[in-house]
């Protein structure tokens, strides 16, 4: 009877152990811009590139998903719309926001996602991120994009958020992510058990 008493003790010691490893972790934040319409070399997009990985991140994770809106929306034409983006970057606008994170201090760890806009996030992003108190956040960025890579994402990151922790970035083409869903699936599975996350 008391090695059935020791045994219950032990196991509820490591269940107890299980559930504040798991808490310990904290929620986590899938928060991502996209852009749909007239995409450069594939047509017209019904899906943002970005927001197809956002999601697989949010339901590999377990996290929840949020969308950075802007008020005006941008363009459908590509071209319209890297005028604007380039003009945006050059005055280091601050693009209002028609969407907001609830109860954002419940959040410990945050994805932030979107495409590269002449070699940076789109300028709403940056509205996203001074909109937050990230001190103690762990911040972790992905894009997709035209063959840039992170384009130093990181750093501005950094800048912005000085007093936040970061992990590794994710990028992927934009094309690869809209027309090859398995490779992507594939490839964000590979970069989060890199994570451990």
């Amino acid at each position: 009877m008391k090695k059935i008493i020791a045994l219950l003790a032990v196991m509820g010691m490591i269940f107890t152990f299980g559930q504040s490893a798991a808490s310990a972790q904290g929620k986590i934040l899938v928060a991502y811009f996209s852009r749909i319409g007239n995409e450069y070399g594939l047509g017209n997009i019904t899906k943002g590139n970005t927001a197809i990985v956002a999601e697989m991140i949010a339901q590999k994770t377990g996290a929840d998903l949020f969308e950075i809106k802007t008020v005006k929306n941008y363009p459908v034409d590509y071209d319209e719309c890297t005028k604007i983006a380039s003009r945006e970057k050059a005055e280091k606008a601050r693009p209002e926001l028609s969407t907001s994170v609830k109860n954002f201090a419940q959040y410990d760890t945050i994805f932030i996602g979107a495409p590269i806009w002449w070699g940076d996030y789109p300028m709403a992003v940056y509205t996203f991120l001074e909109s937050y108190d990230f001190s103690g956040k762990t911040i972790i960025p992905f894009v997709t994009h035209g063959g840039s890579g992170l384009s130093g994402v990181n750093q501005r990151i950094a800048l912005t958020c000085p007093n936040s922790k970061q992990l590794q970035g994710f990028s992927i083409l934009g094309s690869v992510a809209q027309k090859n869903r398995s490779k992507t699936d594939s490839e964000v599975s590979n970069w989060l058990r890199k994570l451990s996350l």
